[in-house]
């Protein structure tokens, strides 16, 4: 089969590998139909994720069909649609019984270590992939979702709902503000009106992503590049400041941009991976009473957002802005990576 494999810092190639085979009687075989590239492809290729070897398959997104499955396998079969969830799940480990599939203690990968998938065992930019604990990993797809909307619950929609809004503590009439208008970012702001929020302001420095925002929830937006945004985001909430300030770039001015915006006794939720150390003024934060969540997407609301999906309740097919075949996954690369030009949001590769 053809796979897109990491050769090293800034090197990739779509190139012959051979076919994935069960190991585990818990492991299933997918063929790929259709996947896409995360941010955190980017970050592996610059070389920011030192855990990812010279050999290794990326990718964590994919909806295809099971091709084979493992002995023990009993729920799923030869010829089921599903979404392959970008968090690893063992199902009886004393984290996942919890819900804290991102610390799933299950060997496979790494005992500890809930997204394996392009990082520490072969993942799904590929024509096949071998998914460990299939019936925890792997979620079947209903009739009437699209593999271009079902694609955007492997990873985005679980991980902006989650760290972004369940972490954030968004509850009913809040004035909510997500600092960077990516595709989690995007996803954040789609689910923020889940929990009732009253007031979603989208921040970023590229206007066409601002605009974009609003056919997702935005109900304001406000570029970051201009002198008086933090006036901007201030005059919507009568001076005092966001509710929930999510932080969704991942770089220590974003970050510091939410903790200058939210009120007293507000929370910032950090969704976006950092690569670098950020500055925590600590002697005004704590006297403002300010909450501070951040995390790994646990991938546990991934069979309810699944259910507004199919109920039309989540436009998760407008992240899906540029379309590829399999043979033309460099240039969906090319495409991804020179997202401010190419106003890319997700791009959707299809076997």
């Amino acid at each position: 089969m053809k796979a897109i494999v990491y050769g090293g810092p800034g090197k990739k190639s779509w190139t012959d590998v051979p076919d994935p085979s069960i190991i585990n009687p818990s492991d299933a075989i997918v063929k790929v139909d259709t996947t896409t590239i995360c941010g955190t492809d980017l970050h592996i290729l610059k070389g920011d994720v030192p855990a990812v070897q010279e050999g290794r398959i990326l990718g964590h997104e994919g909806v295809g069909t099971i091709t084979e499955v493992g002995a023990s396998v009993t729920t799923l079969k030869p010829g089921d649609r599903v979404i392959i969830s970008c968090i690893k799940s063992c199902g009886h480990c004393a984290n996942c019984k919890t819900g804290l599939y991102s610390h799933c203690l299950g060997d496979e990968g790494a005992s500890g270590i809930g997204w394996v998938f392009g990082h520490l065992i072969d993942g799904t930019q590929a024509e096949y992939v071998r998914v460990p604990y299939a019936e925890n990993s792997l979620h079947l797809l209903p009739e009437g979702v699209t593999d271009e909307q079902a694609v955007m619950l492997s990873d985005i929609l679980p991980t902006g709902f989650e760290i972004g809004v369940q972490y954030g503590r968004v509850k009913p009439g809040d004035t909510v503000a997500v600092v960077g208008a990516g595709p989690v970012g995007l996803a954040a702001i789609a689910t923020a009106g889940l929990y009732g929020a009253a007031t979603i302001i989208a921040i970023d420095l590229d206007q066409n992503r601002l605009e974009q925002s609003r056919a997702f929830g935005a109900t304001h937006v406000v570029r970051s590049g201009d002198s008086d945004w933090k006036d901007q985001v201030l005059s919507r909430t009568d001076g005092q400041g966001v509710d929930v300030a999510i932080e969704a770039v991942g770089v220590p001015a974003t970050f510091g941009m939410c903790t200058e915006i939210v009120r007293p006794g507000g929370t910032v939720a950090n969704v976006g991976v950092h690569g670098k150390p950020v500055e925590l003024h600590l002697e005004n934060l704590w006297i403002q009473n300010i909450n501070i969540s951040m995390g790994l997407v646990n991938a546990n609301t991934t069979p309810m957002l699944l259910k507004l999906v199919a109920q039309k309740k989540l436009p998760a097919e407008k992240f899906a802005t540029h379309h590829f075949r399999f043979d033309q996954f460099m240039d969906a690369y090319d495409t991804f990576a020179r997202a401010a030009e190419t106003n890319a949001l997700k791009v959707v590769i299809t076997a």
